[in-house]
């Protein structure tokens, strides 16, 4: 048996090897930006690194237990040997050797089947890995783009995501038939769960691959957005979808369509994004009113600490309930980058975006260079060729179903339509990463799941070595903007905010409605902004709105009414001078009309007039 200090050692071996391939990664993305190569993210690097490392584990001779094993019988066996070889089987003379042997001292086993032993954890993936990930990817969305095109994220994120699982299980579940008829598979090997299973994991996304290649070529704006925003929402949407179809096939719902069944993982599905978007916010106000009536902005470090805290509380507190952690983290960070961060001192503002970016690029890094390991070294890997085309035909068919008919209907309610060569591109940028990995790694027990996540790996390592690769290509043969100027993105976006004041509309009609909401509760709730909420709730509530309206609020009601005071004195007094021929030196001033002049749109034809 392995001994306590053995194993110590042999984790201690895997952990250095996988922090050399980091820091190797990390030189290696660092020579590449130096030669101007930059459409290859780090994590693609990391995997390349992964599977150097596997197919280095894989090549090694070990050492096999050679002679014959003893098989004992279960009657009269009146002690336990060292190895024991029991019969698993339905068939007389098959047996599994089963129990934990020392291959360094030739008592069998592999130092692969040990190495996946110590790591292949997914709750280590689920709990330790991917809160950050996700958290970091909805903190760093641009708040003001996102709620201008938040209809059309929020349709590409549900509508879609549900559009491409149904897709991807559909088709696949024909080639599943196919393969019966050709003999590839046996009658019952794959169900219709565990088809549109392998749909809802293979239609996340990935956001860090996304934002970290995007943001390197400074993609269109609104593009970008859309892109980034529909990665982080369909996350959360394909882990409740993948748990609704476990609900679903759980209640009777495995060999054919049951009514019941579909109604409870519909109900199911609801529950826990209602339930997981309330945690979310719940930690969010907690956070953000500590901040707002303490006094922590005198102490940065506790700030970023407390923030980082009780937004993976979110996510542990959602688990514990049997809600969905990933959708509670999500929501959370989307709801602090919106609220708590104006809270915070400019030191702490500063920490909190280094300390999430260091975890999700740690983490993001870690699981990448992890999938390129168990690419080539999991043991019990099934390759089915039937299976694997099916997979890549039924995603390209399910994006395509995906983008362009919500593209068209979106369309038809945008000021700002999505461009066709925008469309192509979204068609070409589904990357997929961390979360598909960890749902397909979540359930191996049958050969399906495991072919579920053998061509998980494969769909996750071609398009992140293939497609990653070929975004600035074809970025530019679809003639897409790139490079575009952060200050020239802030005026665009204050021009359309400008225009759609003064009547042409927003981008996105679901934003006037939040945008109501946010500034007369959630902001004087949650921040010093706002109107004071003794103004806009009703009377009734008036000890509460007392209680939650900062002081802030008073102060900055009464300077808005000065300045509003001193602005209707000057427009009187140049309504004044106007009506008495207010002239300097014989020459009338023009009139000037206060809703007229510059909006950010250029000077008005009147006003280039007078100053001729």
């Amino acid at each position: 048996m392995m001994t306590g200090i053995m194993k110590h050692r042999q984790d201690s071996v895997m952990l250095l090897s996988l922090n050399a391939l980091l820091i190797v990664s990390i030189l290696s993305m660092w020579w590449l930006k130096q030669r101007q190569f930059r459409c290859t993210h780090v994590s693609g690097v990391a995997m390349l690194y992964g599977m150097v490392l596997g197919a280095i584990m894989k090549s090694v001779d070990f050492v096999y237990r050679d002679e014959p094993m003893e098989v004992y019988a279960c009657v009269g066996l009146n002690n336990t040997p060292l190895t024991l070889t029991v019969n698993v089987t339905s068939h007389v003379h098959h047996y599994k050797h089963v129990g934990e042997v020392n291959f360094l001292e030739g008592q069998g086993s592999s130092l692969i089947t040990d190495l996946y032993k110590m790591t292949f954890d997914p709750e280590v993936l689920f709990n330790l890995f991917l809160p950050p990930i996700i958290f970091h990817g909805a903190y760093c969305l641009n708040q003001r783009r996102f709620i201008d095109n938040l209809g059309s994220v929020l349709t590409f994120a549900f509508m879609g995501t549900i559009i491409t699982c149904v897709g991807i299980g559909a088709c696949v579940y024909a080639f599943t038939r196919l393969m019966v008829v050709a003999g590839q598979s046996a009658e019952g090997d794959f169900l219709l769960t565990d088809c549109f299973l392998f749909g809802a994991v293979i239609s996340a996304t990935d956001p860090v691959a996304v934002l970290a290649l995007f943001s390197e070529l400074r993609v269109e704006p609104d593009l970008y957005t859309l892109l980034f925003g529909e990665s982080v929402l369909n996350d959360a949407v394909a882990i409740v979808l993948a748990r609704a179809i476990t609900t679903y096939s759980l209640t009777g719902g495995v060999h054919a369509f049951d009514t019941r069944a579909f109604f409870l993982a519909v109900g199911h599905f609801v529950a826990v994004f209602s339930g997981s978007f309330a945690v979310g916010f719940f930690y969010t106000a907690v956070t953000a009113l500590l901040t707002k009536f303490t006094r922590l902005c005198e102490h940065p470090l506790l700030e970023t600490t407390l923030l980082f805290l009780l937004s993976w509380s979110a996510f542990l507190c959602a688990e514990v309930c049997g809600l969905s952690g990933i959708v509670a983290v999500l929501f959370c960070g989307m709801a602090q980058a919106r609220y708590t961060i104006h809270n915070l001192s400019s030191e702490a503002k500063i920490r909190t975006k280094q300390l999430l970016e260091f975890f999700s690029f740690l983490g993001e890094m870690f699981i990448f260079c992890y999938i390129g390991f168990v690419l080539l070294t999991f043991p019990r890997h099934v390759f089915s060729a039937f299976f694997i085309c099916g997979a890549f035909l039924s995603v390209l068919v399910s994006r395509a179903c995906n983008i362009y008919p919500l593209a068209f209907l979106l369309n038809l309610g945008r000021r700002n339509k999505i461009p066709l060569n925008g469309q192509h591109f979204m068609m070409f940028s589904g990357l997929r990463g961390a979360v598909a990995f960890a749902l397909a790694v979540q359930d191996t027990s049958t050969e399906a799941r495991r072919t579920i996540l053998s061509t998980t790996l494969l769909l996750v390592c071609i398009t992140m070595l293939g497609l990653g690769p070929a975004t600035s290509p074809m970025l530019r043969w679809l003639n897409i903007r790139v490079g575009v100027d952060e200050d020239e993105d802030k005026v665009s976006v204050q021009g359309r905010t400008e225009r759609g004041a003064a009547g042409e509309g927003r981008v996105d009609t679901t934003a006037g409605l939040w945008h109501r909401l946010e500034h007369k509760y959630l902001g004087p709730t949650l921040t010093h902004s706002g109107p004071p909420l003794t103004s806009t709730l009703p009377l009734w509530c008036g000890p509460l709105a007392r209680l939650l309206t900062s002081p802030h609020a008073y102060e900055n009601q009464e300077r808005l009414r000065d300045d509003a005071d001193a602005g209707r004195t000057e427009v009187n007094l140049k309504e004044a001078l106007g009506d008495q021929g207010g002239s300097v030196g014989g020459v009338a001033e023009p009139h000037e009309d206060p809703l007229e002049g510059d909006l950010g749109l250029g000077s008005t034809p009147a006003t280039a007039g007078g100053e001729e």
